[in-house]
Formats: C-alpha cells, structure tokens, sequence
C-alpha cells in the first residue's frame, strides 16, 4: 500500500508540474488555457509539490492569491493528514 501511494505521488506532481508548464505555454501562445480550478484540483490530489516546483520553473501564477498563498495551505493541510493517519 506504501510503494502504490508513492507511486501515485510522484506521478501525479510529475503530471501537475508538467500542466502548469503547458497553461504557462498556452498563456504565452494566446490559445485555450487550462483552468484554474483544475490546476487547484490537481495540487488538491497530491500534486502540491509539483504545483508549487510548477510556479517557480515556469513563473507562473505567482501573483494570483488563490495559488502563492492556497498551495502552501493545501500543502500544510495535506502534511497534517499524513501525521494523522501515520500515528493512528
């Protein structure tokens, strides 16, 4: 259960920092954009660290509110379920 949870991890931050790199491409092309709730959704699912490796390499959302100050949020909330979980 451990080996498939990391698993899981590091594909879904892999596949989240690579969405943000292509909204951020899009955004430069001018073409259909990813949404933010979908980007929001994917740190909510265990992407944050690859959110957050996103906005930095990519500068991109970092002076939206909802995202510079959102993620780090998720992050903490989803560090504090594993705690939970991990002592019971």
């Amino acid at each position: 259960m451990a080996n498939a949870l990391l698993y899981y991890l590091i594909v879904i931050n892999i596949l989240t920092f690579a969405v943000y790199g292509i909204d951020k491409w899009k955004a430069k092309q001018g073409s259909w954009r990813i949404s933010e709730a979908t980007l929001l959704m994917l740190a909510v699912i265990g992407g944050t660290i690859g959110a957050l490796l996103g906005m930095q390499v990519w500068r991109h959302k970092t002076m939206h509110k909802k995202f510079k100050y959102g993620l780090p949020l998720i992050l903490l909330a989803q560090i504090a379920l594993i705690y939970l979980i991990s002592n019971n």
